[in-house]
């Protein structure tokens, strides 16, 4: 059995300069390249056919990685620079042309290798669909079984769907880590939901095994960072590390027309980027994800995949800001 199934990224950058990188594009190297440690690991879950709507998010890693040479390291609002900050890319997971569930295992292998081989490391998966985050879940789970893991959960959505009728789709994750007890849903913290877009059957499962659903309309009366900072202080009292997962459909509409489940209502881009500087900073947070970004829906500027690597952005400068503490 192959210990993974990362293979080179469709898109990468050629650096002439080594030191002092001015532009992510710089800055970013292959993990084959380090040497030493990194202080986190970048790998890509290219996979969509696992969603219940059309979606082209296998396409955001390699649009994700293009994005890079639009962005300094320099992070004016903090003044921080991330070049110090040790990021090396892993590559793409290798995924079946049209076999979902073989897909799915190679994402759970791929993340217990890398959890297993660098445990030092944050480890940051892009997808793809929201259905990796179960794969990789139950990957960190293989590696480190006696260990109790909380999830955060940024979405619109529970995703508390039976897969039983749908499969291993992308409404179904959270269901499938609870169901199989990789995760129980006390330690489940789910920020976002809002309006319409939740059935109550849905809402009466998440009752059912205590998961905690923060609506945005809560959050925003709290100030949705702080509610995002509390959410992450109760899970590490309870928990031995945090996977994050960023559902980038918990977006409002009108900033991002490349997600196929965005909705109106949602987040705005201030009150994500936000949050992601509180979750760089929680030391608990050993694991993230951000999913369910369609480059193929996207303007014509590309304001979903600038958003969507901003916000990844925020979330290494809080990981920088933590180190500094």
């Amino acid at each position: 059995m192959k210990k993974h199934w990362l293979k080179p990224p469709e898109w990468s950058w050629n650096s002439f300069s080594d030191e002092n990188p001015t532009s992510v594009s710089q800055w970013i190297k292959s993990l084959q390249s380090f040497q030493d440690i990194p202080d986190l690991i970048v790998y890509g879950a290219p996979i969509s056919r696992s969603s219940i709507s059309v979606s082209g998010a296998s396409l955001y890693p390699s649009e994700f990685r293009r994005m890079w040479k639009s962005f300094s390291t320099y992070n004016i609002d903090e003044d921080v620079d991330l070049a110090s900050f040790n990021v090396a890319d892993a590559g793409d997971i290798d995924m079946h042309t049209t076999d979902i569930p073989l897909s799915h295992q190679r994402i759970q292998q791929t993340t217990a290798y890398l959890t297993k081989c660098y445990p030092t490391s944050r480890i940051c998966m892009i997808g793809g669909d929201h259905s990796t985050t179960a794969c990789a879940v139950r990957g960190i789970k293989e590696m480190y079984p006696f260990e109790t893991i909380g999830i955060l959960q940024l979405d619109t959505h529970l995703d508390v769907r039976d897969p039983r009728i749908l499969g291993p789709a992308n409404g179904t994750p959270i269901r499938q880590l609870i169901d199989d007890n990789t995760v129980m849903g006390k330690h489940i913290m789910n920020i976002g939901p809002h309006g319409y877009f939740n059935a109550k059957s849905l809402i009466d499962y998440a009752k059912k095994h205590s998961i905690n659903i923060i609506t945005l309309q809560a959050a925003r009366k709290k100030g949705v960072s702080q509610t995002v900072k509390e959410s992450l202080q109760h899970l590490s009292n309870c928990v031995d590390r945090i996977y994050v997962t960023v559902d980038m459909d918990v977006l409002d509409i009108s900033f991002a027309p490349g997600v196929p489940a965005s909705t109106p209502g949602g987040m705005s881009t201030s009150e994500l980027f936000d949050s992601l500087i509180e979750i760089g900073k929680e030391p608990a947070v050993k694991h993230i994800d951000f999913v369910c970004l369609d480059p193929s829906k996207d303007s014509s500027v590309q304001e979903t995949v600038k958003i969507g690597c901003y916000a990844w952005l925020q979330y290494v400068t809080g990981c920088v800001l933590q180190d500094k503490e």
